[in-house]
């Protein structure tokens, strides 16, 4: 157990971390994990979880964690400076294709029809992985359990569901949580989910969108680098990473 200060603007409170044991990695073959986690009763709120971003935390659900492997720093956490985002060519191409797209914000309410597109793109996607046969309940969990200021994305072409995207609204900025979307690769989808993210923080004028962690062995994780320019954290401090 570790304890963390997170001030904000009137108070000052301490966050109690817990480490896991060590599990499987998701994303690197034949790899042991650990995560450093925040105690569920002092993690609340957008303020807090605003600043544990600026650390490198992420949640999944309720749990908010970042990695904590012994050997290991291959989960590079990652954002993009909204106000300095060029999108490259084959970004601008994803844009003015999916410009067509009716989008509207949702709340995290369980819907049969985001279920179906999750499931169909867990099969799809990620065939034989940990949430390939989540159950209601588990997708209820992952999806709909926050502790933040959250909201659900569709992304819709002429009516048929393409797109959902789970994304959190802190103090300055906007943390891209979970995309799941419709088996049509010439489409983008993911690419275009990211964009719209980038495009709806410079409207709201907050300064940076969140995208996780970027691990450049994994094919899964090594795109997130294309959205330039980019920062990552790197000893405690964000940088300008321009590695492509």
């Amino acid at each position: 157990m570790d304890d963390f200060s997170s001030s904000e603007a009137t108070h000052q409170q301490w966050l109690r971390l817990f480490v896991t044991p060590n599990y499987a990695c998701n994303y690197l073959p034949d790899q042991q994990a650990r995560s450093q986690v925040v105690a569920p009763d002092s993690a609340g709120g957008s303020g807090v979880y605003g600043q544990l971003l600026e650390k490198g935390f992420r949640r999944s659900g309720q749990v908010v964690y970042r990695p904590w492997c012994d050997q290991c720093q291959a989960c590079v956490p990652i954002r993009v400076p909204v106000k300095n985002f060029r999108p490259n060519r084959s970004q601008r191409r994803c844009w003015q294709r999916n410009s067509g797209l009716q989008v509207a914000l949702r709340p995290l309410v369980f819907d049969a029809e985001h279920y179906a597109l999750y499931r169909a793109y867990q099969h799809a996607r990620h065939t034989g992985g940990s949430m390939d046969n989540d159950s209601e309940q588990e997708y209820r969990d992952f999806i709909l359990g926050t502790g933040v200021d959250s909201a659900l994305v569709e992304f819709r072409a002429d009516g048929a569901l393409k797109m959902v995207a789970l994304v959190d609204f802190v103090p300055q900025a906007l943390s891209a949580v979970y995309t799941f979307y419709a088996d049509e690769p010439a489409a983008s989808f993911g690419t275009y989910g990211v964009l719209w993210q980038i495009a709806h923080a410079q409207r709201l004028g907050l300064s940076h969108v969140y995208l996780g962690y970027w691990i450049g062995a994994s094919d899964k994780m090594n795109y997130k680098n294309r959205f330039q320019p980019c920062e990552i954290l790197r000893g405690g401090r964000w940088q300008v990473f321009t590695d492509r």
